[in-house]
């Protein structure tokens, strides 16, 4: 954020009766797409949130779902933040923006920062299972997002919805494992038994934890916050765990630290989740499928972003050929019958 929008981001608060101060901004690392920044509101910390400025694709970064999600779910789900505004005027920031409350806490990406615990992979994976599964015992209707998303034949939706972003972002020579997986997927599509509230991105980036006894403080990013069967959240969190075995070009991925030591294998994790929550696994490894599907088109439509200049980093010159390797994985494990 440049002085003359943070000038005008001030002046929109101030005109709703806040104090923003953004002359200390500082910008939060980590995060593939929203732009987060530590700023002052009304004397406090806060967070503000927006997409980077350019092309959006459809369905992402979508702050008015974030703070549709966050302006309740706090109350009957305490990790979550508080939402204290929202601006669709893009003539203020360029993009619609969100101011979070802020939260303390650390947020672990593919490394590990030091921590106080010395069975941290254990506690810290504890702590992850155990958010997720309070997540999916909320009840959408007491958080006030009992009309978010559509739930209604949910994966088969996301089926189609994917195979469609993929022929976007691959105009021309769409790879023929797109289509192969889209039909494979679409020719078993499990019963959507369970609506549950889903964070969509539920991994160990996005859940504030304090170092010295990897409590969880908070989780973040909602943006793509939905209703649906509760183990497509499992399904993401499985498709980033990356495992020794899996080929050197997936291992790239790194998103979370489960190749340190420490940390069980994907089949250690879902028994976890399935243990606490007490749901059946037998539709997993097509879920776990549709996520890596989805996470091989994300990351397809990272690396166009970058290309059109509205990311900015070079680790986004190789996500092309990551996108690649997730696509061949789910077909491999899937054809395989393993996550």
């Amino acid at each position: 954020m440049n002085r003359e929008q943070g000038e005008r981001v001030t002046h929109w608060f101030a005109a709703r009766g806040h104090q923003f101060d953004a002359s200390g901004a500082r910008r939060f690392t980590g995060g593939l797409a929203n732009v987060n920044q530590l700023v002052t509101f009304d004397g406090r910390p806060a967070v503000l949130r927006h997409p980077p400025v350019g092309p959006r694709q459809v369905g992402a970064n979508d702050m008015a779902r974030e703070w549709k999600v966050l302006s309740g779910l706090g109350a009957v789900y305490p990790l979550a933040p508080l939402g204290l505004a929202y601006c669709d005027d893009e003539s203020v920031l360029g993009v619609p923006f969100l101011l979070v409350e802020f939260r303390d806490g650390i947020a672990i990406g593919a490394d590990m920062p030091p921590m106080g615990a010395v069975d941290a992979p254990k506690r810290l994976t504890g702590a992850l299972v155990g958010v997720m599964a309070e997540l999916h015992d909320v009840d959408p209707a007491a958080a006030g997002v009992a009309d978010l998303g559509r739930p209604e034949n949910f994966l088969s939706r996301q089926v189609t919805s994917w195979h469609k972003r993929a022929g976007a972002v691959w105009p021309q020579d769409i790879p023929a494992g797109i289509d192969r997986m889209s039909a494979a997927l679409a020719a078993k599509v499990p019963v959507d038994d369970e609506v549950c509230l889903l964070h969509m991105d539920l991994k160990f980036d996005n859940m504030l934890v304090n170092p010295d006894t990897c409590d969880a403080q908070a989780v973040i990013d909602w943006d793509m916050a939905t209703r649906g069967t509760p183990l497509f959240d499992l399904a993401v969190l499985l498709a980033y765990w990356i495992e020794p075995s899996d080929p050197a070009d997936v291992q790239a991925l790194e998103r979370v630290p489960s190749l340190r030591d420490g940390f069980g294998s994907r089949t250690d994790l879902a028994e976890q989740y399935l243990a606490r929550t007490g749901r059946s696994g037998d539709n997993l490894v097509w879920l776990v499928a549709l996520a890596r599907y989805r996470l091989a088109v994300l990351w397809m439509q990272l690396f166009r972003l970058w290309q059109q200049g509205s990311v900015i980093g070079d680790g986004y010159a190789d996500f092309e050929r990551l996108a690649l390797a997730l696509l061949d994985l789910a077909e491999h494990n899937y054809l395989k019958g393993t996550l």
